[in-house]
């Protein structure tokens, strides 16, 4: 193992002193945090230097504010130091001077350090030999203090004038990158497809460099307009089922245009860490199982294929059925039990922030026992840019049970259209989709025909 050994004092002396104190951290969902700490700082009579290290190596120093809670003390200046200490730097760095390496052999050499490539140490000795020596084979480095400039932590340096010798409660906030949340939901149906049970959890993902111990800690909801681009962070969603039920740990509240989740004790958040917290403990709400097939738009003119029946489930979020909390965005997870009890998975989806009031609906996956054929049955030019298409849709369902298939079918809304003969009623929900409720019998099938003109 190579060692780097400083032989000097390391010289990262400064005016002041800086002690631990309360933080608050408010994560949004867009890779950004606020920190917000509250230390004591010794400030020097006349003006100095007040050096506070513990800070994210994310942090945006523009957004830095510092409030001194003691009178007569003005900010002057504010800096953020960020060339921390490595070998490579501290090499580069002592260019030009003496040092001495160990080899594997146990030979020492001392010298002016001439250059270093990162592969090749080249030094001069006091009687001006050189000597070349492959960094594979060096052991230990031997400097003497630490280079100016280096330093250990990623720093804010305030230069302040104070009319006194005094420590100060001052307040520090800034922005940093790094710090993301998103919420997780487990759902578990019953046996008939009718009752799910609900539970919600938050991941937080740390990777701001610092850790945030005993934070009080606030999730905002919802999307915040930035003027500077974000940088992706990365998301480990882990599966919650399985994990302990609680009571509530977070209180929700409109915020602006938002929704803030304040949890209701404090929080180590560590670096590098992805920590996972219960939003809301198991609700029980009614839930419906909803087939759908919906084909995409390709242009009309062109034959589509046979697109894929959609299973999906569907559920209020109100307070009549059990729920009625803001959802903020995430993956919600279905489990449902086999014929032996045991809890098996049946597909995820991500759902939007929804409000309470609002309808969710969950794509699972692709039936199995029923299938769709759909085809164009005739096309009539009717001139002057006018044309009449006629479709036809038919379901199959191989299962035992009767069932309701959502049809949803593209229309030109661009231009004007409107359907002329439909075997079964249709609901126009957009100028550019229009939807048909087919009920389909037990190892049966039924055909939709309808004729748009356009």
């Amino acid at each position: 193992m190579r060692k780097i050994a400083h032989c000097g004092a390391v010289i990262l002396v400064t005016s002041s002193l800086v002690y631990a104190g309360d933080i608050a951290l408010t994560i949004y969902n867009d890779n950004l945090g606020l920190v917000k700490q509250t230390q004591t700082l010794e400030f020097k009579k006349g003006v100095g230097e007040t050096r506070f290290d513990d800070v994210a190596a994310q942090i945006d120093p523009t957004s830095v504010h510092i409030s001194p809670k003691a009178s007569g003390i003005s900010v002057l200046e504010q800096n953020y130091q960020y060339d921390l200490v490595n070998s490579q730097k501290i090499m580069q760095k002592y260019i030009g001077t003496a040092i001495s390496l160990v080899t594997k052999g146990g030979d020492i050499h001392r010298g002016q350090l001439l250059s270093f490539d990162g592969k090749f140490i080249v030094l001069k000795s006091d009687s001006g030999e050189i000597t070349i020596t492959n960094s594979d084979q060096v052991v230990d480095y031997r400097f003497g203090a630490l280079p100016e400039g280096l330093i250990l932590k990623p720093t804010l340096v305030w230069r302040a004038e104070s009319d006194a010798d005094k420590k100060a409660d001052c307040e520090v906030s800034y922005l940093t990158g790094g710090l993301n949340w998103h919420a997780e939901y487990v759902a578990v149906v019953d046996k008939d497809d009718q009752n799910l049970s609900l539970s919600g959890w938050v991941s937080i993902d740390n990777t701001s460099g610092a850790t945030y111990k005993e934070a009080s800690l606030k999730l905002v909801a919802g999307t915040v307009h930035r003027v500077t681009e974000e940088r992706i962070t990365r998301a480990r969603p882990a599966d919650m089922y399985g994990m302990a039920k609680g009571a509530p740990q977070f209180e929700e509240e409109a915020f602006f245009e938002y929704h803030l989740y304040t949890l209701t004790r404090k929080a180590t958040v560590a670096d590098n860490e992805t920590k996972q917290i219960s939003l809301f403990p198991e609700a029980k709400t009614q839930a419906e199982k909803v087939y759908t097939v919906e084909q995409q738009y390709y242009g009309y003119g062109s034959q589509q294929g046979n697109p894929k029946v959609k299973v999906n489930l569907e559920f209020m979020n109100s307070s009549e059925r059990g729920l009625g909390m803001p959802l903020p965005k995430g993956k919600l997870r279905v489990y449902k039990a086999d014929s032996k009890g045991d809890l098996q998975f049946i597909g995820e989806d991500l759902i939007d922030h929804t409000p309470k009031d609002e309808k969710v609906r969950v794509y699972l996956g692709d039936a199995f026992d029923i299938t769709c054929e759909r085809k164009k049955a005739n096309v009539v030019d009717l001139g002057m840019g006018h044309a009449r298409e006629t479709y036809e849709i038919k379901l199959k369902n191989h299962k035992d049970t009767d069932v309701v298939v959502t049809v949803i079918e593209p229309t030109p809304g661009g231009r004007e259209w409107h359907i002329t003969s439909s075997s079964i009623e249709y609901k126009k929900t957009s100028a550019y989709k229009v939807e048909f409720r087919v009920p389909v019998k037990a190892n049966g099938e039924n055909t939709l025909t309808y004729t748009i003109e356009y």
